[in-house]
This record gives structure tokens, C-alpha cells and sequence, in this order.
């Protein structure tokens, strides 16, 4: 899984991985994300592409196995929606 996102100062969309390579810091400013957190910043990235490839390849081998069920979407995707709408939600108070 390849986590996406978009600067606040430059507008500009990077990848968590150039992130982690740049230690915290935007891959276009160079500026850091999170000046007093940044350890913990870049901690918590690099875990949410590792768990989110956990689970994207735990997902795949569950249909390739055609199971009888159906897994209901909400139970895997509303927590993590309620956490990117939060990060939206301060986006959007930040740019006002």
C-alpha cells in the first residue's frame, strides 16, 4: 500500500515514503512536518504503511480463499475514515 498525501504549506502531494526517507520533512520544502513530534511522526507513518500492507495482503489471501462469508465493510474502513476525516477536518481549520 502506497499512502498518499498533500503538504499544508505547498499544496504539494507526496508519498509516506519519500517522508520517511526525508526523516519528517516535506520531500518538496524540506520543512518538517511535525517540528516537536517528528521521531513519533515518522514512527506512526512508517506503521500505518506496514499495517496497511498487512492488511491489504491479508485481504487478498481471505477472497482468493472464496470464503463462504462476506466481511462488512464498515468493521475494517469506518475507525480509519474517522481518523483521515479528523486529519481533513484539522486541514481544512488550518487553511481558514
Amino acid at each position: 500500500m502506497k499512502i498518499k498525501g498533500t503538504c499544508r504549506r505547498c499544496g504539494r502531494e507526496f508519498f509516506v515514503e519519500q517522508v520517511l526517507e526525508n526523516g519528517g520533512l516535506c520531500p518538496w520544502d524540506g520543512k518538517p512536518f511535525q517540528v516537536d513530534y517528528a521521531a513519533v511522526l515518522v514512527d506512526a507513518l512508517r506503521d500505518a504503511e506496514v499495517a496497511g500492507n498487512t492488511l491489504e495482503n491479508a485481504l487478498e489471501i481471505v477472497a482468493d480463499v472464496e470464503p463462504e462469508f462476506v466481511l462488512d465493510e464498515h468493521s475494517v474502513l469506518d475507525e480509519i475514515r474517522g481518523h483521515l476525516e479528523r486529519l481533513e477536518r484539522t486541514y481544512g481549520r488550518q487553511r481558514a
